[in-house]
């Protein structure tokens, strides 16, 4: 073959390999809306307004006869959801590395959670059941289509572009958030001149945020490729959820730096999640912040996340990932333990808050989904990230059940978010510990120049 040939050859290589990096972005488009629209701005309150008009004169629903404070019900859901996908994720995640035919299950993944998300349109009234319900399905569905989207990305990105293509990924992600919320904004303020009443607008952006995500999903459907991956895992496909996960941790013995890394990343990311869905719930009770108030606070949070992404992905070129992830831990402790102190009823504050918040949240995230990319062993990817997936939202039950149990027992939602702090304290620890040349070494990988 002549060099010119092999020259086409190369350029037709980088060319698919860009379209199909841009067909991957446009996951987090579709999905993003569901993060911020849903899980952190209207549901929540909406959720715990839905079960407060359900609660009897002590406060409490019963929920299959279980009594249950109404402001811990939501919480109590998201960790439910989290439980679920728990069961659900290592056996998918297997079988697309066994079958390499991940985009039809992508595909059934994100239009589960999209049809729910659609149906929460009918949440309303005291229908505080069929909310858990939806959250529970939706939430489960985009857990177990994240881990299949994040499966692809040391696919289509070779080491050198992981932190950027990852960082650009989250931009997207954050902008489609921020785009979606400003029209969210001026339909939940101008309910009155669009004819509807506040709670059907709420219902009306919880909907088309199912739509947005369906709609969008279509373009990475056809731009992402399908590879037979090489892979010689051996646990059944009947397994259940547990025993595949276990399965797939078992193997990760053989690799135990990329273990030491994902239980570093479960530790601070149950922190990230947490602050992530609870965030609305404690300006609007605790802090008494209108839900106008909160829609601004996480526009500014989704503006900033998209500047934080790619700062953060600029400074990782210069100082390497895991450094940077660890300096985005520090601010995030600083940021949290800032947030216990904010008087109540007033806003400037919340937003000083949320401005921190978002020049750190998309970067640390971004950069653990990259640097953990490097770790998986060739062949692997869909079972390594089911793991990882269990570690961003499969073990995040952990930080809810906290933050409501502590709000249960102490009536105070100050007490439950300064206990998050410890998440980000020990991560970083654990974290800092990770010699993560070798670990990418030991996962059979070719270690980047800087990482």
């Amino acid at each position: 073959m002549d060099t010119g040939t092999m020259g086409t050859s190369a350029a037709e290589e980088v060319a698919e390999r860009r379209r199909e990096q841009r067909g991957w972005y446009f996951y987090d488009w579709a999905c993003s809306v569901y993060s911020t629209s849903v899980l952190t701005v209207f549901l929540g309150p909406y959720l715990t307004s839905v079960a407060e008009e359900a609660a009897g004169a002590d406060g409490f629903v019963h929920p299959l006869g279980i009594p249950v404070r109404a402001g811990s019900f939501f919480a109590y859901s998201v960790s439910l959801s989290v439980i679920v996908a728990v069961l659900v994720m290592p056996l998918v995640g297997a079988a697309a590395d066994r079958s390499g035919r991940k985009k039809p299950l992508l595909a059934a993944a994100a239009y589960t959670g999209a049809a729910a998300t659609t149906a929460m349109f009918f949440l309303d009234g005291d229908r505080y059941l069929l909310g858990g319900a939806l959250l529970i399905i939706a939430n489960a569905a985009q857990s177990v289509a994240m881990m299949l989207y994040n499966s692809y990305l040391p696919q289509i990105a070779p080491p050198e572009e992981r932190d950027a293509v990852s960082s650009r990924g989250w931009a997207f992600g954050y902008a489609s958030g921020a785009l979606v919320l400003v029209v969210n904004l001026a339909l939940y303020l101008g309910h009155d001149s669009f004819g509807v009443s506040e709670t059907t607008a709420v219902r009306i952006c919880l909907a088309s945020a199912g739509l947005w995500w369906g709609a969008f999903t279509l373009v990475p459907l056809r731009r992402l490729r399908d590879r037979r991956a090489a892979s010689d895992g051996t646990a059944p496909a009947t397994a259940s959820g547990f025993r595949q996960l276990a399965a797939t941790i078992r193997d990760m013995r053989r690799h135990p730096l990329t273990l030491a890394f994902l239980l570093a990343y479960l530790v601070y990311n149950d922190g990230i999640q947490t602050v992530i869905t609870q965030a609305s719930v404690y300006g609007s009770e605790e802090l008494g912040l209108g839900q106008s108030t909160l829609i601004g606070a996480v526009l500014l949070v989704q503006v900033l996340a998209v500047a934080g992404a790619l700062l953060l992905g600029r400074l990782a070129r210069t100082y390497g990932a895991k450094r940077t992830i660890l300096g985005s831990l520090v601010a995030w402790t600083l940021t949290l333990a800032a947030g216990y102190f904010l008087p109540a009823g007033a806003p400037v504050w919340f937003f000083v808050l949320a401005a921190g918040i978002g020049l750190v949240l998309g970067g640390s995230q971004a950069l653990s989904r990259s640097l953990f990319s490097h770790l998986v062993p060739p062949g692997k990817e869909a079972e390594y990230f089911s793991a990882y997936e269990v570690s961003d939202r499969g073990m995040s039950w952990l930080g809810p059940l906290l933050f409501g149990l502590t709000y249960q027992l102490t009536g105070s939602y100050r007490d439950a978010i300064i206990s998050l702090v410890a998440f980000f304290a020990l991560g970083f620890v654990l974290l800092a510990r990770v010699p993560v040349r070798q670990a990418i070494s030991d996962a059979g990988n070719p270690v980047p120049a800087r990482i």
